[in-house]
C-alpha cells in the first residue's frame, strides 16, 4: 500500500511538472508571436523551442526558474533569423531578436 501512495505522489508531481513546462512554452509562444508582430517580421514554424532551464533568485530574494526559449522569424521570407526569450517565471527578462525595443509593450509584464 506504502508504495502505490509514493507512486500516486510522484505522479501528481510528474504531472505538474509538464503542466508547467507546457504553460510557460505557450505562454512564451504568445510573447514571441507579439514580437514578431510588433516587428512586422513572420514567427518561422508558428512556435518556440526551450533551450534552458535552471534555477535563480528574484527580486524579492525566493527561488524561482528562469525558462529560456528561442525562436526563427524572417524579414523577407528567404532568410532565417534566431531570437532567444528568457523569462523568470512568467516575466520576460530578455529579448533578443526583432525589436528588443518592444519588449516593454509584449504580455508577461507582470
Amino acid at each position: 500500500m506504502p508504495s502505490l501512495i509514493l507512486l500516486m505522489i510522484a505522479g501528481a508531481f510528474a504531472y505538474a511538472w509538464w503542466n508547467a513546462a507546457r504553460a510557460a512554452s505557450e505562454h512564451a509562444t504568445e510573447v514571441g508571436r507579439a514580437a514578431c508582430r510588433a516587428a512586422g517580421v513572420q514567427l518561422l514554424d508558428q512556435t518556440v523551442h526551450a533551450t534552458g532551464l535552471r534555477l535563480r533568485r528574484r527580486s524579492d530574494g525566493r527561488l524561482g526558474l528562469e525558462r529560456s526559449f528561442r525562436f526563427e522569424y524572417s524579414h523577407e521570407g528567404t532568410d532565417r533569423n534566431r531570437g532567444r526569450m528568457v523569462f523568470h517565471g512568467r516575466r520576460l527578462m530578455s529579448l533578443t531578436g526583432p525589436a528588443p525595443a518592444v519588449a516593454a509593450t509584449l504580455p508577461g509584464q507582470d
